[in-house]
Parts: structure tokens; C-alpha cells; sequence
């Protein structure tokens, strides 16, 4: 089929005028037959009507102008205002100046303002790189990094000058460089780190992760804290770790002082003391001084201690022995003068202060040798009082068996022994006439000691002085009951029991006396063959020595004795 031919173009509307559309009008309005009144007022309001779209284009039209003249003022202070801003002296005329209509004079400054509002915006972000740059490094040195990243600075768009951009370039140059400086800091302190951590086998990945734990992924690239608080912090670990190293060397050469003391004492083989050379080789180093790695560490250390510990408890065992010789010496010149020692607890004593290893042992031994020599000046001094002691418990002794031989009836009965019974009662009573002298010399003697040493006499745990005092007293009792059996006897029998009345004695009961036909006595004439051991004094006091028998035993009186007040002075007249 045949293809339809294309449609004809619409043709153009006819131009048609206002008097072409009044005529025709008036044509219309004569076939209607509109009234000359009704054509006359509509004509009028035709009129009206293209006054007032007259009228509206004109203000249009006025509008539009001073929009233009508006625009043409924004762009002419925008040229202003970003030309100050920029701080250029550049100059621009005036709209006045340019000639030519409104839309020539903005044709002609739009290319100008558009020139000067991009070099305005390169230069807002040249500004805004600069700040920015700036506000991080500032956060970096203060820390506040830590808690994010900082805010885009807010650029003063009236201000951009490139004085303005100089000063910032140069701040920022500043803290650029006391970043560097900071950085160079923290590599010299962690070097340090690195070479103590090294030295003492400490962890330096924990010892920096304790400072700041950016400092623990050294050497990756990762930024790191420069903040004065981190540099404070990690100036604090260099001293601390400065200060553990000096203390650990102080210790390890004292240890190792210790260490060739102690060999040197107990002669310990080259060959052990050449496993410690690491630590003798550090007796004379300074905390300076360039040391190999691990010589600090605290196994090694320890390893150290406990050696020390093993040869100071030897060597304790050893200086043991002669501490306790030394206090046995001690104990044998107390015992020899009769002085008192708590031998027990001062043993103790010593044995927990030597264990605890507080005590310095040859100073211990020092003051051992200095209590010997005074204990042996002290017993030279009590020397002469005690011969003469000893001189006074003999005495003493043969009274009280010459006082026992007495009253026995049968001493004269022949038997064996008895002559030698007879010989002893004859030297017997020639030293008890001398016990009165004794006394009171051996009393003299005894205030004189006391009132030079300021301190009593002791023996056996009693004062010396009043046992002699004691034994005077009883003496004179005694005195005094022999007088009443002599007067007893010159009296007739009834009257003996009446008067005199045998009374117990006070220190011992007469069932503890010992019968004179013990042991001790001949089996056939009942008198006494040996030597009684006990006195009236020596309920309280027992003298004793090497020559003589320990007269520690219990005191035995007489059967008639009758206790008298201390102060025999008053009793003479009985």
C-alpha cells in the first residue's frame, strides 16, 4: 500500500491588531444592536483593562531594574568585601565608571567576582588545611587526642590575608618541630627503657604498654602519644627503672661481697666460685657502666641470695659451736663462784638470734669474750670472800656434828672408831672457837665487796650477807640453850620439866631429823663417824666448792632449839 503523504505544518496564527479586534467589535455589538450607553461603558473598561496591564508591565520593568541595579551593588561589595578579605589592594571602578546598560555593567563584573570568590575558597581551605593541622597537633601535645579526633576548625572568612596565612604557617611550623623534639625524647627514653628492661629481663612491651599503649607497637608505623603527660610518665619509668637498677646492682654486690667473705671463711673450691663470676665480676662496676644483658634479673638474683643463705646458714652452724663453747666457758666461771646464769634461756636466746641471721657473729663473739673477761674479774673479785666461805661451811659443819657427838650418851663407848671420834671432837672445837672471828671477818669483807660493786653478794640465789647474819643469830641461840641445859641440870628433876620445855625446831620437824644410828654413825658404839652436811644457816643458803661437798640439803636444828627473833641482842638476859 501506498505510504499516506505527511501532514501539511500548521500555519502561523495571524497577527491581529486592537483596532483590527475594536472594528470587529462594533460590528458585533451592531448585529447584536447593543445600545450606544452599553458600548460606550465597555469601551471604557477595554481601556481600563490595558492601563492596567500597561501599568503592571511597567512595574515589572521597574522591578527588574532595581533588582539589577541590586545585584549590580551586591556584586561590587562582594568584590569589596573579598578583596579586603584577601587583603589585596587591587582596585575595581565603579558601576559608573563601567558605562553601558545595567545587564553590561553585571555582564562585566560577573567574571571578575567569580575570579574572586574561587581564589577566596583556595584560600578558605588553604586555611582550613592549616588550622586543622594545627588543632591536631595541639590535641597530640595536650592529650585530648586520646578521646578522638578534634573538630574541623571554623575559618574567619575576614581575615584572609596572606600575613594571616603566614602566621599560621609558622605556628604550625612550631609545633611541628616540638613534635620532633618530643618524638626524639620518646625514642631516647624508650631506648633507655629498652636497655634496663634488657639488663634486668623485664618485659619492654609491658613496661611501655604501662606508660602509654601506643608506646607498645614501636617500630609499626602507629602513631604514638606526645603528650606531656605521656612524656611525664615515661620519664617517671626511665627513673624507675634507673632507680630498680641501681638497687639491684647494690644488692647483687653486696651479695657478692658476701659471696667471697663467706668463701674466704669456709675455703670454698675455686672451681664453685667460678660459677658466680658473673656477680664478683660486678663488685666494682658503676649503675653507668655498659652491662651485658640479664646480669640484673631477679632469678639470677635470687639464685644469688640463696647461695648466700646456703653458706651463711654453714658458716652459722660453725660460728654456733663457738658461741656456745664461749657460753659454756661463761657458765663454768659463773658456777665456779657461785653466781647465778639463766644458762637455758640465754642458750635460747642466742640459738633464735644466730638462726634469724640478724646478728653480726663476730660482733656476737666480741661481746662473748667481753662478758668472759668481766665474769672472770668479777670471780677474782668474790675469790678471798669465798675461801673464806669455804673456811665458814667447814666451820659450820664440824659445829653441828661436835653438837650432835655431844649430846650422844654413849660416845665413850669402847668400840670401834671411837678414838677417832674422840680425836675429830678435839679439832672440832678448836675451830668452832674460831667461828666467831670467822664471821666477822668474812662479814666485813662481804659489806666491804658490796659497798665497792653496789650490788649484793649473791650465792646460790640468797644473799650472802644474810645468811652470816641468819647463822649469828642461831648461834647465839644455840649459846643461850646451852646455858638453860647447864642451869637445867643444877636444878632437881620436877622442876627440869616444869621450867624447860623442848620445843620443835622451825626449820626442820623432829621426824625429819636423821637418827644418829644411820649411816653415817658406828654400828657399835652409836656415835657419830662422819661429818654432818647441813647447819642450822643453811636453810636458805648452801655454800659450796670443788674442796667441799654441795651443802644444798635441808638444814637440821638441834632437838631442844627454840627459835628466837632475828635480833639476838635483846635476848641476852634469857
Amino acid at each position: 500500500m501506498a505510504t499516506p503523504p505527511p501532514p501539511l505544518p500548521p500555519m502561523p496564527p495571524r497577527r491581529v491588531s486592537c483596532g483590527s479586534l475594536l472594528q470587529e467589535l462594533q460590528e458585533l455589538w451592531g448585529e447584536i444592536g447593543q445600545g450606544e450607553m452599553e458600548r460606550d461603558r465597555m469601551i471604557l473598561q477595554l481601556e481600563e483593562d490595558c492601563l492596567n496591564v500597561y501599568r503592571q508591565k511597567v512595574n515589572q520593568t521597574r522591578k527588574q531594574k532595581a533588582d539589577l541595579l541590586q545585584e549590580l551593588s551586591f556584586g561590587e561589595a562582594d568584590i569589596d568585601k573579598i578583596l579586603s578579605a584577601l587583603g589585596e589592594r587591587e582596585t575595581f571602578p565603579r558601576s559608573e565608571k563601567l558605562g553601558g546598560t545595567l545587564m553590561e555593567q553585571i555582564a562585566k563584573i560577573e567574571p571578575v567576582l567569580e575570579d574572586l570568590r574561587r581564589r577566596r575558597d583556595d584560600r578558605v581551605n588553604e586555611f582550613r588545611a592549616i588550622q586543622l593541622q594545627i588543632v591536631r597537633l595541639q590535641a597530640e601535645i595536650s592529650g585530648s587526642i586520646d578521646h578522638g579526633d578534634p573538630a574541623a576548625p571554623m575559618v574567619d572568612e575576614n581575615d584572609l590575608s596572606l600575613k594571616r596565612l603566614g602566621e599560621l604557617k609558622e605556628q604550625l611550623n612550631d609545633l611541628q618541630t616540638e613534635k620532633e623534639c618530643r618524638l626524639q625524647k620518646i625514642d631516647i627514653h624508650t631506648n633507655s627503657i629498652q636497655e634496663m628492661c634488657n639488663i634486668m629481663s623485664i618485659d619492654l612491651k609491658k613496661a611501655l604498654k604501662d606508660v602509654h599503649p601506643s608506646y607498645a607497637e614501636l617500630g609499626r608505623g602507629k602513631p604514638m602519644s606526645i603528650s606531656n603527660d605521656s612524656l611525664d610518665r615515661l620519664l617517671e619509668k626511665v627513673h624507675a627503672l634507673n632507680h630498680e637498677k641501681k638497687q639491684r646492682l647494690r644488692k647483687l654486690q653486696d651479695l657478692g661481697s658476701t659471696l667471697i667473705e663467706l668463701w674466704n671463711l669456709m675455703d670454698t673450691p675455686t672451681d664453685e666460685q667460678r660459677s658466680f663470676d658473673h656477680v664478683t665480676s660486678l663488685i666494682k662496676v658503676s649503675p653507668n657502666t655498659v652491662m651485658p644483658p640479664g646480669c640484673l634479673a631477679h632469678k639470677l638474683i635470687e639464685k644469688v641470695e640463696t647461695e648466700v643463705k646456703r653458706l651463711t646458714h654453714l658458716k652459722a652452724s660453725k660460728m654456733k659451736e663457738l658461741v656456745f663453747k664461749k657460753m659454756t666457758d661463761l657458765e663454768e666461771i659463773f658456777r665456779s663462784v657461785h653466781m647465778d646464769i639463766n644458762s637455758d634461756t640465754e642458750r635460747r636466746t642466742l640459738s633464735d638470734l644466730i638462726d634469724s641471721g640478724r646478728a653480726d657473729l663476730s660482733e656476737l663473739l666480741t661481746r662473748m669474750d667481753i662478758r668472759i673477761a668481766e665474769a672472770k674479774e668479777h670471780a677474782l673479785s668474790r675469790k678471798d670472800i669465798l675461801e673464806k666461805v669455804e673456811k665458814w661451811t667447814s666451820a659450820s659443819e664440824e659445829e653441828t656434828w661436835l653438837d650432835e657427838y655431844e649430846r650422844d650418851q654413849n660416845r665413850y663407848n669402847a668400840g670401834r672408831g671411837a678414838h677417832i671420834n674422840l680425836k675429830r671432837a678435839e679439832k672440832a672445837r678448836t675451830l668452832v672457837n674460831k667461828l666467831p672471828s670467822l664471821v666477822e671477818n668474812l662479814t666485813a669483807k662481804i659489806k666491804a665487796w658490796e659497798k665497792e660493786k653496789g650490788i649484793p653478794f649473791m650465792f646460790n640465789k640468797v644473799r650472802l650477807l644474810d645468811c652470816l647474819e641468819e647463822y649469828t643469830c642461831t648461834r647465839q641461840q644455840k649459846e643461850e640453850e646451852k646455858r638453860r641445859s647447864r642451869e637445867l641440870k643444877k636444878l632437881p628433876s620436877t622442876e627440869q620439866g616444869a621450867k624447860f620445855v623442848t620445843k620443835p625446831s622451825p626449820i626442820r620437824p623432829l621426824s625429819a631429823r636423821k637418827p644418829l644410828g644411820s649411816s653415817n654413825v658406828n654400828n657399835i658404839g652409836g656415835t657419830p663417824t662422819g661429818r654432818r652436811v647441813s647447819t642450822p644457816m643453811s636453810r636458805k643458803c648452801r655454800p659450796s666448792s670443788g674442796r667441799v661437798q654441795e651443802a644444798v640439803k635441808t638444814a637440821v636444828a638441834p632437838a631442844n632449839y627454840v627459835a628466837l627473833p632475828k635480833d639476838c641482842s635483846g635476848n641476852s638476859s634469857l
